[in-house]
């Protein structure tokens, strides 16, 4: 993941803060609903860490067949990818 998890919390914190300044919402148990957003943005942020692993394994299957064919992994990388992006409906 690009970011620590502390930024994530401070980001999670700062926007529930926002929201309710801007009386977009209400909560009565503010820490409850903040762990909450925290714990969204962290899943959605490893999303992109568990679709880089599972490119990764898909590769190693078809590691042969690239050798012979002469195919670039960095390039089958993005391409499986983004296939799996898609898949995923995942913005990356």
């Amino acid at each position: 993941m690009i970011l620590s998890k502390d930024y994530v919390g401070y980001l999670a914190r700062q926007t529930v803060k926002g929201l309710m300044e801007a009386k977009l919402i209400r909560a009565d148990k503010v820490a409850v609903l903040q762990e909450r957003v925290q714990a969204g943005l962290l899943d959605e942020l490893a999303l992109e860490d568990r679709i880089n692993e599972e490119v990764r394994v898909i590769l190693e299957a078809y590691q042969e067949d690239m050798l012979r064919s002469g195919a670039s992994y960095p390039e089958m990388f993005k391409k499986v990818k983004m296939e799996l992006a898609r898949k995923y409906k995942a913005i990356l």
